[in-house]
Parts: C-alpha cells; structure tokens; sequence
C-alpha cells in the first residue's frame, strides 16, 4: 500500500534520482525539503512533490511518479497532499512551471496559465522560475 508522507533528510537522494529520471529540474529542493512529500510504497519512494512557501504563494515542484505507476492516480493524490499541506500552512497563491502537464493541472486542480510576470514576485525569485526550469515552461497560478 502507498503511503504519502513527509519527506526525511535521508530521502534527498532517492529523490534527486527520481527527479532526474522523468527529467525534472533537482535544484533549490534541498532547501524546501520540509515542505516535500514523498509516496511509499514497501520502503521504497514511488513519488514525490514538494512546496516552496513564501508567505501567502507557494510554488508546488518537483511532482514526480516512476514510471511504472504513471496512470494510477499516485500524481493527483501527491498534488492534492502538497495543496493541502499549504493550505494548511496559509497558502492561498499556488504557482507551477510545467512543459507537459498543464492540462492536468487545469483538469484536475484548476489551475489556470499565466504569464510568468503574473506571478507573485517572491515566488519569481525562486530557483526554477530564476534558471532551473526553461522559459518555454507554462507558467500556472491557483488562488483560493
């Protein structure tokens, strides 16, 4: 059974592996690793995504799930888990780059695209909107 819980210090390298195998950006996580999740399943971590908190915005990262359990829904649970740990924690802004899943994060959760410029600014000044991610990355915002 798959759990989501927080991530541990010790699950930074497991996740910068995971990252790095669907092509997802490592930079600036360990920094925000109290803020991250991780899926397990058996001891082994299946899935992953973190926030980044500023204040009122947060940006939701480095959603990840090996590819062996694509299409389970274990991404829709992790986004929702990482929403709820921000609502939870004040967030009422919620910011993304995304290349390929901007219909999914529409769809399922409904965030909208924006202009990068349409973000709040301390959320432009994190690591993947300054250099981690490309400027061809969707920009997506949610207000609640």
């Amino acid at each position: 059974m798959v759990r989501v819980e927080a991530a541990e210090a010790g699950d930074l390298e497991a996740l910068y592996a995971l990252l790095a195998r669907v092509e997802l950006p490592t930079e600036g996580l360990r920094e925000h690793l109290a803020t991250a999740l991780v899926a397990r399943d058996a001891g082994s971590i299946v899935g992953c995504v973190a926030l980044e908190v500023y204040g009122d915005a947060a940006l939701l990262r480095s959603l990840a799930v090996t590819p062996s359990r694509q299409g389970t829904g274990l991404g829709r649970r992790l986004a929702q888990a990482a929403l709820d740990l921000g609502r939870a924690a004040g967030v009422k802004t919620f910011c993304l780059l995304t290349l390929t899943a901007r219909e999914f994060f529409a769809r399922e959760f409904g965030f909208r695209p924006v202009a990068r410029g349409e973000t709040p600014s301390a959320v432009q000044q994190s690591v993947e909107f300054a250099s981690a991610c490309p400027d061809t990355a969707q920009a997506m915002i949610l207000v609640r």
